[in-house]
C-alpha cells in the first residue's frame, strides 16, 4: 500500500481538496479524501505544500515509433509505400526503451495515445500505453482506439514526390471513400455469409482492420490543419456515418461554430513551433482557448517527437497565456484526453477505482519552474526526484 498526504489535490473529477490523501491498493486509488488512516506497514509520500494530480495525457503523439537521437533506423511511423494502409498497427513498431519514455515521466505524463504519421491517406492504427514498461504488450491501455487518416500536404508532398496518386486533395478525399466503401461492402457480404465459410469474402487484411471503424467500435483519427481540410474530414466521416476526432485543427479556431454543431472533439497542436508549411500559417495558442469557449472539447498534444513529450504541461500553460481558462487546459491534458480516447473508466482524473497514475509537483504545473517530485503509474513509483 502507498499513501500520499497532506498534499492540494486537483481530482479534474470536480473536487480539490486542499490537505488530502490518496490511498493506493495494487496499482488503484482505494480512498480518496482527507483524514484517510493508512495501514502502518504503507508507504507513505508526505506531500504537504505540494500540488498533487493525475498524470498527464497526450491524445496524439508518436511515442516510440521516431526514436530518440537515431534517424532513419528508428523511424517506423510512415510506411510509405502505399497510401492505404490500415492493417498497420502501432504496438508493432515502439520500442518502450526509447529514452523519451523516461523522459516523459519526468515531465509528469504518464499515459498516451501513439501512432502512425501523417504521410498516407490512411496510415494504420493508433493505441493507448502507459509511458513506464519494457515491453509494449504490458503497457497498453486499449489497442487499437483510432484509425489514422490525413488531409491537407502529407499525403500530397508525399506521393507527388513518388509521381502517384494522391497528388491534390480531391484524391486524398478519393481514396479515403473508395476504402470506406470496399469496407462497407467487405462488412455487408460478411454479415450475408453468417456461418457460411463458403460465402465468406476472400481474406482481406485492409478491410479486416477498417471493421472497428465501420462498427463504429473506433473513430478515424484525422490529421487536418486547415479549416477546408476540416471540413472535408467531417464530410466524409458523416456520408459513410462513422465516428471521427479531429487532430491538429490548427485553423479550428476560424470555424469553432461548425465544430460546435458537429459535436465534435479536437485535440489541438502542436502549436509551440515554426509554422513549417502554409497550411501552418495561422498557428496560435488561441486555437484550444476559442474552441473550448464554444463548447467544443479540446485536449493538448505535443505531436511527440515535433514538441518533447515533456512539455506537454508548458503547451496548456501556454494555451492559458493566450486565453484558455486555466482548469480547462488542466483537463485538456487529463481528463479531457482521456474521455476523447475512451480511456477515461482507467484515467485521467483521481476517483476511487481508477489506475493509481499519479504525480506530485513541486509547484502548480502551468509555473515554469515547477518539477515532478514524483511520478507515480499504476500504483508504483516510477520517478523520484
Amino acid at each position: 500500500m502507498l499513501l500520499i498526504k497532506n498534499g492540494k489535490i486537483f481530482t479534474m473529477d470536480g473536487a480539490v481538496y486542499e490537505e488530502g490523501s490518496i490511498l493506493i491498493e495494487q496499482g488503484k486509488i482505494k480512498e480518496i479524501g482527507e483524514n484517510i488512516v493508512a495501514p502502518l506497514d504503507a508507504e507513505v509520500i508526505d506531500a504537504e505544500g505540494k500540488i498533487v494530480m493525475p498524470g498527464f495525457i497526450d491524445a496524439h503523439c508518436h511515442l516510440g515509433m521516431w526514436e530518440d537521437s537515431i534517424g532513419f533506423e528508428g523511424a517506423d511511423g510512415n510506411e510509405m509505400t502505399d497510401p492505404i494502409t490500415p492493417q498497420l498497427r502501432a504496438i508493432d513498431a515502439i520500442n518502450p526503451l526509447d529514452r523519451s519514455f523516461e523522459e516523459s515521466r519526468e515531465g509528469g505524463v504518464t499515459c498516451v495515445a501513439t501512432g502512425p504519421g501523417s504521410a498516407n491517406v490512411i496510415g494504420g492504427q493508433f493505441a493507448a500505453i502507459k509511458t513506464y514498461g519494457d515491453r509494449i504488450d504490458d503497457m497498453v491501455v486499449k489497442e487499437p482506439i483510432a484509425m489514422k487518416c490525413a488531409f491537407g500536404e502529407n499525403p500530397k508532398r508525399v506521393y507527388n514526390d513518388k509521381n502517384k496518386s494522391p497528388m491534390t486533395r480531391m484524391a486524398t478525399a478519393s481514396l479515403l471513400r473508395e476504402t470506406l466503401m470496399k469496407a462497407n461492402e467487405y462488412k455487408r457480404k460478411l454479415e450475408d455469409a453468417g456461418d457460411d465459410s463458403s460465402k465468406r469474402p476472400d481474406f482481406d487484411i485492409k478491410m479486416e482492420a477498417m471493421l472497428k471503424v465501420m462498427n463504429g467500435e473506433m473513430p478515424l483519427k484525422a490529421h487536418a490543419h486547415r479549416a477546408d481540410d476540416i471540413l472535408t474530414s467531417i464530410r466524409i466521416a458523416k456520408e459513410f456515418g462513422v465516428k471521427l476526432t479531429l487532430e491538429h485543427c490548427t485553423e479550428g479556431h476560424l470555424i469553432a461554430h461548425h465544430i460546435k454543431n458537429e459535436g465534435l472533439s479536437a485535440v489541438v497542436g502542436p502549436s509551440f513551433g515554426e509554422r513549417s508549411k502554409f497550411e501552418l500559417k495561422n498557428l496560435t495558442f488561441d486555437t484550444p482557448g476559442v474552441l473550448n469557449k464554444a463548447g467544443v472539447k479540446v485536449a493538448i498534444m505535443t505531436d511527440h517527437p515535433v514538441i518533447p513529450l515533456k512539455h506537454l504541461n508548458l503547451c496548456a500553460a501556454l494555451a492559458t497565456k493566450a486565453g484558455m481558462d486555466e482548469n480547462e487546459a488542466l483537463k485538456a491534458i487529463t481528463i479531457n484526453a482521456a474521455e476523447i480516447l475512451d480511456i477515461d473508466d482507467r484515467v485521467g482524473s483521481l476517483k476511487e477505482g481508477k489506475d493509481a497514475d499519479i504525480v506530485v509537483w513541486d509547484k502548480h504545473p502551468f509555473d515554469l519552474m515547477s518539477e515532478v517530485l514524483y511520478t507515480i503509474i499504476d500504483g508504483e513509483v516510477v520517478y523520484k526526484k
